[in-house]
Order: structure tokens, then sequence, then C-alpha cells
């Protein structure tokens, strides 16, 4: 447990929540600033800052929690689907530094924006590919 964490003031009952699921690995409760009613946030009950240094094995717990909530999530909010999401870094919207996936239900006409992709430039495309290759080893 981190102190100054605030998911960490959540699974230890410090800070209130509305708790949808828990076990012995894995806290779920909604996000207080939700995409749309239901969004739920998924964590690990240990702290790690993100999942770059979250175990695989932690990261795979979280996974299958999200596929045993996320149809109660989905038929509970009378919605069409849903979005999973994982924020790594400020620069990607990580505004908790605790491990987290979302889950946003969704429905076609909930009015939220998926981001807005944009095609590679010529030749960009092999390129990006060969550095993530060479990045990998």
């Amino acid at each position: 447990m981190n102190n100054d964490c605030i998911f960490c003031k959540i699974i230890t009952g410090v800070i209130p929540a509305q708790k949808i699921y828990e076990d012995d690995k894995v806290f779920a409760f909604l996000d207080i600033n939700p995409v749309n009613p239901g969004h739920t946030l998924v964590i690990p009950k240990e702290h790690f800052k993100n999942i770059m240094e979250t175990p695989p094995e932690i990261l795979c717990n979280l996974v299958k929690v999200v596929q045993k909530i996320a149809p109660a999530i989905v038929k509970a909010t009378d919605s069409e689907g849903f979005n999973v999401g994982i924020n790594t870094g400020s620069s990607a919207g990580q505004v908790i530094f605790h491990t987290h996936i979302h889950v946003m239900p969704r429905r076609s006409d909930d009015g939220r924006a998926l981001w807005k992709g944009k095609e590679y430039g010529e030749g960009e495309i092999e390129e990006t590919a060969e550095k993530i290759k060479t990045a990998i080893g």
C-alpha cells in the first residue's frame, strides 16, 4: 500500500467508494467522474504505478475481472457495448498513479466520440514498424 495513493485509501476504506466487485487481489468500483453511468475502475490491491511496473500475473487477474464484470455492467446500464482503457503516463491521461483499467459502458447514441486516427505518410508505416521491432529486440 502507498499511504499517499487515493486508490490505496479506497481499498482500505479510508476513502469511500461504490464497490461493485472485490476478491483477494482485485477491487472494482464506480468512477466518480464517469464517461457514462456504470464506468468502473478495476485495480489491483497491491500498489503499482502503472501497467509497465505491474507483474504479468496481476495484469492477468485484472483482465479476468474485466471479463467477469463487463457483461454485468452492460446489462445493468442497458448499454450496447463497452470500451476498455488503460492510461499509462501523464501524457496519456493517467491522473492516479496506481494501475487501473477503465470499463466504460457505451451506447451508439451516447454522444461520446472516440479518438480520430490519421493515415501514415509515405513510407512512415514501414519506418515506424522497423523502429518498434528494433526496440523490442
